[in-house]
């Protein structure tokens, strides 16, 4: 597990079961997970948007006496930062780098216990079709998955534009015998995608969702979710870990298609008879 500020806290909420409320404190902490720990309760509720009573009901869910000995013990473990004006060496591009491997070092202590990856890989293999939902900012992530899955799964439908037929192509998988709908949800998140994450699981299907923290707004409607931290340090928000993660899950689900490896070699074979790739 990773022991960055973003790592303690996801470690801190973990195992709790929080209202949507307490959700939305725990997200935003995690977000300014090097702040979090100088907040006065007033300034974590304006910035959660919630009510100061709701930050310290929060802080009492996580077991502590109240907020002020939580933001105690978060300073108590947080690292030293450096000093005012002192040169940490890295420019602004190697510190979002940076950030970024630490957020892969996380995903990688996650992964220790491989039993959600397994058990997400065996629902989304079970699908067929399989659906694969990502909009907006998330898109490149659902149409990357939804490439590679094309070769080893018989059946997958992507979903990356939202709409009035996003429903109606929901209800089509469905009718086709859908079991699963894999979700990729990054922030910005879309109401479109929370609506049709809601809407898939009153429909009957089983939804695996990989968001930037378990905390996300999709989480409510996802049966499993698996975080994978987005970087937050240039202009627009870097999605390493959840890139990664969804290639994993492409592991997982091929280890239970039996037939994975066989579309594979017919596939290679009829790119070789084309003369498809160059190499």
């Amino acid at each position: 597990m990773s022991d960055g500020p973003a790592g303690r806290l996801q470690a801190l909420f973990e195992g709790h079961r929080l209202t949507p409320t307490q959700r939305r404190i725990a997200h935003c902490m995690v977000r300014r997970a090097a702040d979090a720990p100088f907040l006065s309760s007033v300034e974590l509720a304006e910035l959660a948007g919630v009510s100061q009573p709701s930050v310290t009901r929060f802080a009492v869910a996580l077991g502590f006496d109240g907020y002020p000995a939580l933001r105690r013990h978060l300073r108590e473990v947080a690292p030293p930062e450096p000093a005012p004006g002192e040169d940490t060496g890295h420019n602004a591009y190697q510190q979002a780098v940076l950030a970024e491997i630490e957020n892969l070092r996380h995903l990688a202590g996650l992964l220790a216990d491989p039993a959600p990856v397994e058990r997400a890989g065996r629902v989304l293999a079970g699908s067929r079709p399989l659906l694969v939902l990502g909009l907006r900012a998330a898109s490149s992530q659902a149409r990357g998955f939804a490439y590679f899955a094309a070769k080893v799964h018989p059946d997958v439908r992507l979903l990356d534009e939202g709409g009035s037929m996003l429903t109606d192509r929901i209800d089509a998988a469905v009718r086709a015998g859908a079991t699963a709908l894999l979700c990729f949800a990054l922030p910005r998140h879309p109401r479109e995608v929370v609506e049709a994450l809601e809407y898939a699981r009153a429909a009957g299907l089983t939804v695996v969702t990989v968001a930037e923290s378990a905390f996300a707004p999709v989480a409510a409607h996802s049966d499993l979710l698996i975080p994978a931290a987005v970087g937050t340090g240039l202009a627009f928000d870097t999605a390493c870990a959840p890139m990664l993660l969804g290639r994993v899950l492409l592991e997982a689900m091929a280890d239970g298609l039996p037939d994975a490896q066989a579309r594979l070699e017919q596939f290679d074979a009829k790119a070789a008879e084309r003369g498809l790739f160059v190499e």
